[in-house]
């Protein structure tokens, strides 16, 4: 600040004019006023002179220099009577000690912040009068204000700091003088960093705590108390009184502010800076200086953050994340082409913040290697960078010249009604009262020189980016930084088919801040940057682009790590390609990776697609990953994980068309029954360990339903009978804790159930049902075989019968699996009454439609003609074939198998056909719909993969078509059952 002590009556004639005669009387009127209670104004209007017409010609320029004088005369008397700069240095003390304890004890909060507010309103009428006099330059002004407000800051951190001493929260080396030794840290940023502020500013301050500085009593309370004081400095600062405000204060600029509290420990914030810093933050510290609390600890963090704010390469990176800044404040503002009237003279085009960029950008570029650069204010870094011949002279002076004048009108702007604001006005005699305050004789002329100067500027900061196109997407700009939105980034994600590209882009910059796990290192962050063109080209062409981006954005939550798979991603793009398909057709699944994303990791098998999921491939794989389990929680933790990824990699393959439906039913099986004998084994032990083994005793589980048949879909659950024997002597098993029969049989069948099902935390097996065992849900769940037999034989009803023949032995005691597939076969080769097996089977059916009618045409369960009736026409096949002379051997077949044996005898051909051509069809709908889609299918609100996929499965070229398809076939199944089994009533 300039080593001087000017007075305002040293004013030149004429330095302004008045705006006009009505407000020159209105002046004149108040300044009579003023002059009733301060002789020194009454002596001013006594006589002509320069200053009494530069006193009037402020006043008819700014009603708020002129309302703050009419509150308080006190003040113009000052101004009009002493040296400014003595003056306005009292006001900068008062504020630094406003939190002093004088005479009477400590200032209350009310105190301190009345104190801050009376020194403000001095402070701002003295230095505008001064400025509007010339007798302070724009450097001044601001150098200033800057002044007061770090003395403003610094005085109410030490009046919060003082007062948690004296409430016992803290504990404070010296009271005398609060911020030394406090270790909480309070940045100034921008304007205030760099000792910049306008004229109405706010302040950017960030504010950071080390726990180490031992002044906390407890240091687990630190957020809550350093958050509640931050609270509590923002009401001293900008809460609005009867005395006013001192300065509105923004605290977004800490690390991460949409997830951190208002004040963060030194160690958080290095660790942020250090691991997920943005560009943007980098510019921002540049002009980071301490001005308040602990003023040493906040000049040795700014030490330690000098690797992060400067680098030690050339860093040309910086330059599109920089000028996308500048492009989303143009966004976020909505400023286009230079203009004079409504310009934002800091945020438009050719203004001031365009001149900071071109600073800033290239400090940070050369900063590193060239110390002298690293300058926070603004001419000084211009300067530094000409001395380094990083620019030319003369384009350092050109744009310190434009700064400084752009600065002039800022404030000027701010000053006619205290107002945070940067744009010129719209009207003309608004225009003018801003042209007379800096001098000018009229609009035209400042027009000429405002237009001049934004030009100026505008060239040479375009001539800085022009390299900008070469750092963007080869589709436009994909740029993610800062916290506004870049609106060529905007225009391309809406090209690339994005509806919703706002809302894409604050997700993608989620990833960028790093507060995902598989974002959080540096290394991860450039991968995913490298891959962003590929990977949202490739989610703009999946039609509904928004819902696959939030279901990857769903994933990418969910990862431990990123690195492995943004590299194998950018590295393989038929990779891309399935990630892609998955977000965009599958919800189901891509829920699955989400919750579970270790299902992921057999994505990166580069065999995935080549291995068949056959039952040798899938036992094989299943072995080498139960191998080293060496607990029953841990083989059956290690069976649900196994469940889940074969299941999703099995849905895989059928969701790219590697496998049919038919295929994937069968590989679903393949693995329950893996999944099931291994449970079993399993459990087995464990009743063995606890109560022995049972004399005699045999186990074998039968599969029906689905299971048995080898149709399992991705969210089948599994029918399960459990079958034993044992030796009818012994009394109880033959372990520490014994059990009779009954009991240790139920046991070992809870066990198993509970094994299966139960969920935890890697989810469960599978859900098992039990209803189809002897006398259902009535009967006991286990059964052993001389009962199964004897009820198959002489108590089960025809459904019972229809259900076994689909049952198969899955696992178990090979000896009771033979005896078991005995008496199914025994019971199968009864020759029963056709015309009683037809009634009850179109009995069953009418039941089933009366209890559960479908939802719509895509329910191809229950629609009639659907699968339950191709289902129930192979069973009834089956049931009456011994009545029609023949015994087939359909043990172990599917649907289709069962279908084909059978109706080659008992069947015209055309009915077998459509029933075949429907059961391929809608086997595989209901397939790939039931790994897409949890619940019914809406095609009205299907992903649109999904569509596609199904259509293409239905070899159709549209839903509407595929509907049709679906339509007739059905239809034609159902007249097949009416006159194959008996007519069912409509």
């Amino acid at each position: 600040m300039a080593d001087k002590t000017n007075r305002l009556d040293a004013v030149k004639a004429d330095v302004i004019r008045p705006l006009n005669q009505t407000e020159t009387k209105t002046a004149l009127s108040a300044l009579k006023e003023m002059g009733r209670s301060e002789p020194s104004v009454a002596g001013l209007l006594g006589k002509e002179s320069p200053l009494r017409d530069f006193i009037t010609a402020a006043f008819t320029l700014s009603p708020f220099l002129r309302d703050t004088a009419a509150v308080s005369p006190a003040l113009l008397a000052t101004a009009i009577g002493e040296p400014l700069e003595p003056a306005l240095q009292r006001l900068v003390e008062t504020a630094r000690n406003a939190w002093r304890p004088e005479g009477g004890g400590t200032p209350s909060e009310s105190e301190v912040m009345t104190a801050l507010r009376t020194a403000k309103r001095g402070l701002s009428f003295l230095v505008a009068l001064a400025d509007l006099a010339r007798i302070f330059s724009a450097r001044d002004t601001t150098r200033w204000l800057s002044a007061f407000a770090d003395a403003s800051v610094a005085g109410a951190i030490d009046h919060l700091l003082l007062a948690g001493h004296e409430s016992g929260k803290l504990r404070l080396a010296d009271p005398s003088d609060p911020g030394r030794g406090s270790g909480l840290i309070v940045l100034g940023m921008g304007k205030l960093g760099g000792r910049e502020l306008n004229y109405s500013s706010d302040i950017d301050v960030v504010v950071f705590f080390d726990l180490e500085a031992g002044t906390l009593v407890d240091p687990l309370d630190a957020s809550e108390i350093y958050a509640r004081m931050m609270r509590r400095l923002i009401r001293i600062l900008q809460e609005r009184t009867a005395d006013g405000y001192v300065f509105r204060t923004d605290l977004r600029l800490r690390p991460d502010p949409g997830s951190t509290p208002l004040a963060v420990s030194l160690d958080a914030a290095l660790i942020y800076y250090e691991g997920r810093g943005q560009n943007w933050e980098r510019a921002a510290f540049i002009k980071a200086r301490p001005v308040a609390g602990d003023i040493a600890a906040g000049e040795n963090f700014m030490r330690l953050l000098t690797p992060f704010v400067f680098r030690k390469y050339l860093d040309y990176a910086a330059i599109a994340d920089i000028h996308s800044i500048k492009r989303q404040i143009h966004v976020h503002k909505g400023h286009g082409a230079i203009a004079v009237k409504g310009h934002d003279v800091k945020l438009g085009r050719g203004g001031i913040r365009e001149i900071e960029f071109f600073a800033q950008t290239q400090q940070l570029i050369a900063g590193g290697r060239m110390p002298p650069l690293r300058a926070r204010e603004t001419e000084t870094a211009l300067r530094a960078l000409a001395e380094a011949k990083w620019i030319t002279p003369e384009i350092a002076e050109e744009l310190t010249g434009a700064y400084w004048f752009l600065r002039d009108v800022e404030h000027r702007i701010q000053m006619v009604r205290d107002e945070q604001t940067h744009n010129l006005p719209e009207t003309d005699t608004e225009l003018k009262r801003i042209a007379f305050m800096l001098g000018f004789a009229d609009i035209t002329g400042f027009s000429a020189r405002l237009e001049e100067v934004l030009r100026t500027v505008e060239r040479r900061y375009a001539r800085l980016f022009e390299q900008e196109a070469k750092l963007s997407g080869g589709d436009g700009n994909l740029v993610f930084t800062g916290q506004q939105d870049d609106p060529g980034t905007l225009k391309t994600l809406a090209a690339l088919g994005f509806t919703r590209p706002a809302d894409m882009s604050r997700i993608i910059r989620t990833w960028h801040y790093g507060r995902y796990r598989a974002t959080q290192s540096v290394e991860a962050r450039e991968r995913l940057t490298e891959l962003m063109p590929a990977l949202l080209k490739a989610f703009g062409e999946s039609r509904r682009a928004d819902e696959a981006l939030l279901r990857f954005d769903h994933f990418l939550k969910g990862l431990p790590a990123g690195i492995q798979l943004f590299s194998l991603i950018g590295n393989n793009p038929p990779l891309l390609a399935l990630i892609v398909t998955i977000m965009s057709s599958a919800p189901r699944l891509a829920d699955i990776i989400a919750s579970k994303p270790h299902v992921f990791d057999g994505m990166l098998d580069p065999g995935l697609m080549a291995e068949m999921p056959t039952r040798d491939y899938l036992f094989h794989r299943l072995a080498t990953f139960i191998g080293g389990a060496r607990a029953y929680e841990e083989l059956l933790d290690r069976l649900r994980i196994f469940a889940a990824e074969q299941r999703f990699l099995i849905g895989i393959r059928l969701l790219t068309g590697t496998i049919s439906g038919e295929q994937a039913a069968r590989a679903f099986t393949h693995l329950a029954d893996l999944l099931i004998e291994a449970a079993l084994k399993a459990v087995i032990e464990e009743i063995e360990l606890a109560h022995g083994s049972y004399p005699g005793g045999r186990v074998a589980i039968m599969g029906m339903g689905k299971l048995g048949s080898f149709e399992l879909t991705a969210g089948s659950d599994v029918d399960l009978i459990l079958l034993y024997d044992y030796d009818s002597e012994a009394a109880e098993s033959e372990g520490p804790k014994p059990l009779d029969s009954m009991r240790y049989f139920t046991r070992l069948t809870q066990r198993l159930i509970s094994a299966l099902s139960a969920p935890m935390a890697e989810g469960v097996i599978f859900e098992v049902d039990l209803r189809l065992r002897p006398s259902g849900n009535k009967g006991p769940v286990a059964t052993r075989i001389n009962s199964f037999g004897k009820y198959q034989r002489e108590e089960a009803w025809t459904w019972e019968h229809m259900a076994l023949t689909r049952a198969r032995l899955v696992c178990g005691d090979e000896s009771l699996a033979e005896e078991t597939k005995q008496v199914i076969a025994e019971v199968l080769s009864a020759k029963r009454g056709v015309a009683k097996i037809a009634s009850d089977v179109a009995e069953m059916r009418k039941l089933i439609e009366a209890e559960k009618p479908p939802r719509d045409i895509w329910d191809f369960k229950l629609i009639p003609g659907g699968l339950i009736d191709i289902e129930f026409i192979a069973q009834y096949l089956r049931l009456v074939a011994p009545a029609k002379g023949m015994v087939p051997d359909t043990y172990g077949c599917s649907t289709a198998e069962a279908l084909q044996m059978l109706g080659e005898t008992l069947m015209k051909p055309a009915d077998l056909d459509v029933c075949l051509e429907a059961l391929r069809l809608f086997t595989e709908l209901s397939q790939i719909i039931r790994l897409c889609v949890d619940g019914p299918f809406d095609p009205h609100d299907a992903p649109a993969g999904l569509l596609e996929r199904v259509c293409r499965a239905g070899d159709c070229p549209d839903m509407g078509t595929l509907e049709g398809e679906v339509k007739r076939l059905s239809k034609a199944v159902r007249d097949v059952f009416r006159t194959s089994i008996g007519k069912l009533q409509k």
